[in-house]
């Protein structure tokens, strides 16, 4: 009885020496978009993405399952292409180091590795301070710090006191929209506790005659986890975070916050198991019209400095 042959792949060295190349450049773009540099000021889009795509923190780095991403897919894709394609990436590498192109390509692509991951790690080990916010906390605002001067999204949601705040509410003063949600232990103690010194500050200025009692700041914090923060919950809440009189935490049905973050743009990314929500710091400084007029990342100085430009 003759024993039936094996089908081998036929795909030749070179669509295998590209498909090499090809898994190369992805991996390249993925981890150009989890830790390139991002300026002063990251696009919206960005700060979005590296958080719903790598968990990313408040330094920009991709959390653990994060990087088990960045790390175990491409190697994983790598170990696929090898075990089906492995001789016929061997032989298509063979060929083209025979020619001085080939081989000046192959060292080309080793070296903008090499390059890129030590570019990596310098990234990783050194990270640099603006990568995840919008400004160098260490030091002052540069005199070109971007002023946004756009259109706040609707807002219309409950607060603690069971009353609906708008935009139209938050009009005649400054405002400083931050997002959090109670069950969180990291970030959203710290921001809330930087805008509340930020208005305390600027009312303790008006009290010495120093600004206008109109230029004091409102505080307003949107829910990021409206399935837990429920209306009934935002008293105790406010009370948890000792919010004063005329601060809001605001909430609502799921599907209507959601509608707001997503207006913000918020990135966020809820863990559907524990029900956490991975966010970086961001606080938008409204203008007395209700415009956007500066976003940060909410260090107290930086805050009241941005106030001072509104």
């Amino acid at each position: 009885m003759t024993q039936a042959a094996i089908p081998q792949p036929t795909t030749g060295p070179r669509t295998a020496l590209f498909a090499l190349f090809f898994l190369l450049v992805v991996t390249a773009g993925w981890w150009a978009l989890a830790l390139w540099p991002a300026g002063d000021v990251p696009a919206e889009w960005l700060i979005r993405a590296r958080v719903v795509c790598f968990n990313a923190g408040d330094d920009g780095l991709p959390d653990a399952s994060g990087w088990l991403l960045l790390v175990g897919q491409p190697i994983g894709m790598l170990s696929v292409l090898l075990l089906v394609w492995g001789d016929q990436v061997r032989v298509g590498l063979t060929q083209a180091t025979r020619s001085s192109v080939g081989l000046a390509s192959v060292l080309g692509c080793v070296t903008l590795l090499a390059v890129g991951l030590a570019a990596s790690g310098v990234r990783v080990f050194s990270p640099a301070p603006d990568d995840s916010g919008f400004f160098d906390a260490s030091g002052p605002l540069p005199d070109t710090y971007p002023r946004l001067d756009r259109a706040a999204p609707p807002l219309s949601l409950i607060d603690q006191h069971g009353n609906t705040l708008t935009l139209d509410v938050l009009r005649g003063r400054p405002a400083l929209v931050t997002f959090a949600f109670g069950h969180c232990e990291t970030v959203c103690p710290a921001i809330v506790k930087q805008v509340v010194t930020a208005q305390q500050q600027m009312g303790a200025r008006a009290a010495r005659g120093e600004i206008d009692a109109e230029a004091v700041p409102r505080v307003v914090i949107v829910s990021l986890d409206p399935w837990r923060d429920t209306p009934s919950r935002l008293a105790h809440l406010g009370a948890h975070w000792e919010l004063p009189e005329d601060a809001h935490v605001l909430t609502g049905e799921v599907e209507q916050v959601e509608a707001v973050l997503d207006a913000w743009n918020v990135a966020r990314s809820r863990d559907p198991n524990t029900g956490d929500v991975t966010h970086p710091s961001l606080v938008f400084i409204l203008d007395a019209e209700g415009s956007i007029a500066f976003a940060s990342r909410g260090e107290t100085a930086a805050v009241l400095e941005l106030l001072g430009r509104v």
